[in-house]
């Protein structure tokens, strides 16, 4: 280890989600098989495989029930064999997935809090050499150039709006994650956090997937999403491995809530595809450390302290270098970490580098993935992300080419 390096005690919080406890209102769910003919290391699953899955994803998530869902309560999927955490601190109340819905006032459940010894290591660059996924050298996955909107006016300023909100369901519980569209073949793709499209601690794969992209405070400006396909590394959902935390999701061409014939009803209106009205986001991998960074999301939990600074309705942001970090209890050996103060909910919101604030757009070079507190004053001060690799781009490839059925 670099003489430069420290060793320091990090509480390490799952960025995820809000969850609210309900039973569906529909019996059943939408269908969620594996994908054939799945190149190796990839796990795709098909939720939607005709119009009538598309259309019940799309009840489900009425006008009723996504202003509800704006006032859901932040909890976390937890981690993969989730035990006793490493070593003890005063931030490590709750391992990862121990909250329940309505646990929120309990600062400690609520932020998911796992105890873990990390290495720090100072920013460097260059590509990451050794240890998982290393296996291609530098440069050897294309650069994916970003994309402007067809449908009106590109966006400008810190505020992209091809970022947003997924919302999806577990089990019996409803969640939130932040998001963003990508440039793809598709042209209807989004990338996130794998957590928020897997539950690496129950095996559990999300349902009634959509994304909302610009959203703020419950609007839905440029149309819903229905998820088609979930495309994630198999190491995170066999291993529940966070240095291949981040899902790409397949989604339908867009639809709009208006107003029915009768009082009191709605109808599906279409808007089109994802990237003609928002644009995508570009992708870039094996770009080491040390790079400025922009990472937005929609944070809304507490921090271990309880304050609670954010109310998950507004896009934030956090700018800085990126630096190496290891989480031996994620098992992650090559992640990449900025300082941050983003609470639960920001999960999945992309980290962009050579940003254009002309247009809102840059490349894809990690996502949110869970929060530390580096300086143990219980309050979250950096957030990491998986280190995007040559397999990432394998995992992006395959999910651009799936191409949802149209109704």
């Amino acid at each position: 280890m670099s003489s430069r390096a420290r060793r320091i005690t990090a509480a390490l919080g799952g960025l995820v989600a809000a969850c609210v406890t309900m039973t569906s209102a529909f019996a059943g769910s939408a269908a969620a098989t594996p994908l054939d003919g799945v190149p190796n290391g990839i796990t795709s699953i098909t939720l939607t495989k005709s119009s009538a899955d598309m259309r019940r994803i799309a009840e489900y998530w009425s006008p009723a029930r996504l202003k509800q869902a704006m006032d859901n309560v932040p909890a976390s999927p937890g981690m993969k064999n989730d035990g006793p955490p490493a070593s003890a601190s005063p931030t490590s109340a709750a391992t990862p997935g121990g909250a329940t819905a309505g646990s929120a006032t309990a600062a400690a459940a609520s932020a998911g809090g796992e105890s873990a010894t990390a290495t720090a290591v100072t920013a460097e660059t260059g590509t990451t050499t050794g240890g998982k996924g290393s296996t291609a050298p530098r440069g050897s996955a294309p650069v994916v150039k970003p994309t402007l909107p067809k449908k009106r006016a590109p966006a400008s300023g810190s505020s992209p709006v091809t970022v947003g909100k997924v919302f999806f369901r577990i089990g019996a519980k409803d969640y939130w994650c932040s998001a963003s569209s990508v440039a793809a073949t598709n042209r209807n793709l989004v990338a996130t956090a794998g957590h928020c499209a897997y539950d690496a601690k129950t095996g559990s794969q999300a349902e009634y997937w959509i994304f909302i992209p610009g959203y703020d405070k419950g609007d839905t400006p440029y149309g819903i999403y229905i998820g088609h396909s979930l495309n994630l590394h198999e190491d995170f959902v066999g291993r529940g491995d966070y240095d291949y935390d981040y899902a790409f999701v397949t989604v339908h061409d867009g639809f709009r809530w208006k107003a029915g014939k009768t009082s009191g009803s709605y109808e599906m209106e279409s808007v089109g595809s994802l990237e003609d009205n928002v644009g995508g986001q570009g992708l870039a991998t094996n770009r080491g450390a040390g790079l400025a960074s922009l990472a937005f999301g929609y944070p809304a939990g507490p921090h271990p302290d309880g304050s609670r600074p954010y109310n998950g309705q507004q896009l934030k942001s956090c700018r800085g270098l990126t630096i190496k970090v290891k989480a031996p209890t994620r098992l992650v050996e090559q992640g990449v970490a900025l300082a941050c103060t983003f609470t639960n909910g920001a999960s999945g919101g992309p980290w962009l580098i050579f940003y254009d604030g002309k247009n809102a757009v840059g490349y894809l070079n990690g996502v949110n993935s869970f929060a530390w507190d580096v300086n143990a004053d219980r309050k979250y001060d950096r957030i990491s992300s998986p280190y995007f690799i040559a397999s990432t781009y394998a995992v992006y490839h395959w999910a651009a080419t799936q191409q949802a059925p149209r109704s």
